[in-house]
């Protein structure tokens, strides 16, 4: 699992919302992502936690498979409404929420081909690889989750603040 909704968890190229910087880590536009990646993490923690505590809750009163599905739901609906207030700040919309399913979708398949890599062809304890997968699909998941989240403007590049588009400001589900 990585830490946003399951198991998981996406640089903003600096403009979106987070002090305009370049994104290359320096100044006030790389602390803020750092920030909002710190952030990211924390959310992927509470929602590991939540899928966890859901799973352990449900399984009495379900077969195995229907509880780790259930808890996969409620997690995910709780990282999409953390990940958009918290991490982003950014108002979630019907359209995010339809669309954030691919973030984990993207998560598992990236950790599926790592971990079949890292204990196929780089011959790793296969009871290590599914931690090593996951650290690795966290980035990728963080890009997916931003790309998802976060408006961007006409030319594909983040939303900056005071922007036409910039959004991120926590919002009631529209």
């Amino acid at each position: 699992m990585d830490g946003n909704g399951t198991v998981t968890t996406a640089g903003n190229g600096g403009g979106a919302g987070n002090g305009g910087g370049t994104g290359t880590g320096t100044g006030r536009g790389g602390r803020d992502r750092l920030a909002e990646i710190f952030r990211f993490g924390l959310v992927g923690g509470v929602n590991t936690g939540t899928f966890f505590a859901c799973y352990l809750l449900l399984h009495p009163w379900m077969p195995y498979f229907a509880a780790y599905s259930l808890a996969f739901l409620i997690s995910m609906v709780g990282s999409f409404f953390l990940n958009t207030h918290f991490t982003y700040r950014t108002r979630p919309t019907w359209k995010k929420f339809a669309l954030f399913p691919l973030t984990n979708v993207t998560n598992y398949l990236v950790q599926s081909v790592g971990l079949y890599a890292l204990v196929t062809w780089a011959g790793m304890d296969d009871r290590i690889a599914p931690l090593v997968a996951a650290v690795v699909a966290i980035p990728f998941t963080y890009v997916i989750s931003q790309r998802i989240l976060v408006p961007r403007r006409g030319d594909g590049a983040p939303a900056g603040p005071g922007s036409e588009t910039h959004e991120r400001r926590p919002a009631p589900l529209a």
